[in-house]
């Protein structure tokens, strides 16, 4: 197995939509496992990759899920075989809108932005790993350069809390609860920080009540500060496959049902989300992990989208309509 160094899951994100950007007829699975970056470090050839291809799929969601238009495509002479499916952006689909334009002063903006970005939006590891592509006899487009995935960045709490895992100690910070005023300080002994769904969480034994806590990292408000004291004991191995197993039970059992109008930025984004059903009457159900998240979610539609279950669902995103209607209605009053 290659030893080279981790490599940082946004980068791994952004060598899959490259790589599969750059091609027109796709990429098979083992393709990508093979000479992506981000993949190939942990790709054994002949040998057991089940866990690397767990890691596939969870990233075909999260680039779904923010909005990149992946393609699964058949292969036409071996129909219903999984592992001769290609995976694919198409080009036209990842352009922007043609009723979009930009006045001069934007262009210039913009053009001295994409100057900036040519210069450094192919890595030296990018550029191996699509000549690795192409000697696989994949031909890849020449309009690489330019292309910025919307790819979430790590949450603040992140490196204090992977630093106080690897050194295995108790780490305090202010943790605030969806619908509290207040953020509450919690000591905890970190087990595991994982990606479920394109956020950050991170499992950990809460001191005061001795019992294991999964939190949001975007919910911890302030620093995190590690202490000198010792984590009660080692964590798992396998702490991390544990926690993602835990948040995929809690995202099964999880359904919500929205009405989404036709045509819609709502029936596109939400029909593309992992594990979405559309049904025949245009209601799509959709597996959730945090109900406040999906309220977020689902607020920022607007009327594209109408929730018809759970109730606390439809209550979570009557009140943050609510909130957007009294705020604007206060800053009417104010003027």
């Amino acid at each position: 197995m290659n030893s080279d160094a981790p490599v940082a899951v946004e980068e791994r994100l952004f060598s899959l939509v490259l790589a599969l950007v750059s091609t027109e007829i796709g990429l098979t699975k083992a393709e990508i496992l093979g000479a992506v970056q981000g993949y190939r470090q942990k790709f054994v050839p002949g040998g057991d990759n089940s866990s690397l291809e767990r890691q596939f799929e969870r990233d075909k969601d999260d680039i779904r899920e923010l909005g990149v238009p992946l393609e699964t495509l058949e292969s036409p002479t071996d129909p219903g075989n999984n592992q001769a499916l290609r995976y694919r952006i198409a080009k036209g689909d990842y352009d922007l809108p043609s009723d979009i334009t930009f006045t001069p002063e934007e262009t210039t903006l913009l053009n001295l932005a994409a100057m900036v970005w040519r210069e450094g939006s192919l890595s030296g590891e990018s550029r191996r790993a699509l000549l690795k592509l192409r000697s696989l006899g994949t031909e890849g487009s020449k309009q690489l350069i330019g292309y910025a995935p919307r790819i979430r960045t790590r949450d603040a709490a992140f490196a204090p809390l992977t630093d106080a895992l690897d050194r295995g100690v108790l780490v305090r910070f202010s943790y605030l609860k969806p619908g509290e005023q207040n953020a509450r300080e919690r000591t905890v002994a970190p087990t595991a920080v994982v990606q479920h769904q394109g956020r950050w969480y991170l499992q950990a034994i809460d001191q005061k009540a001795d019992a294991p806590r999964t939190f949001l990292l975007s919910r911890i408000v302030g620093p995190v500060v590690a202490t000198r004291a010792a984590t009660p004991r080692p964590a798992s191995p396998t702490a991390g496959d544990d926690a993602l197993a835990e948040l995929d039970q809690i995202w099964r059992t999880h359904v919500a049902r929205v009405s989404v109008r036709p045509g819609t930025d709502a029936e596109s984004r939400l029909g593309k989300r992992r594990g979405s059903i559309r049904h025949p009457d245009g209601t799509i159900s959709l597996h959730y992990t945090d109900l406040a998240l999906l309220a977020d979610d689902l607020a920022a539609f607007g009327p594209e989208a109408v929730v018809i279950s759970p109730p606390t669902l439809v209550d979570a995103v009557r009140e943050r309509l609510l909130a957007v209607v009294a705020s604007h209605s206060d800053a009417v009053d104010a003027v």
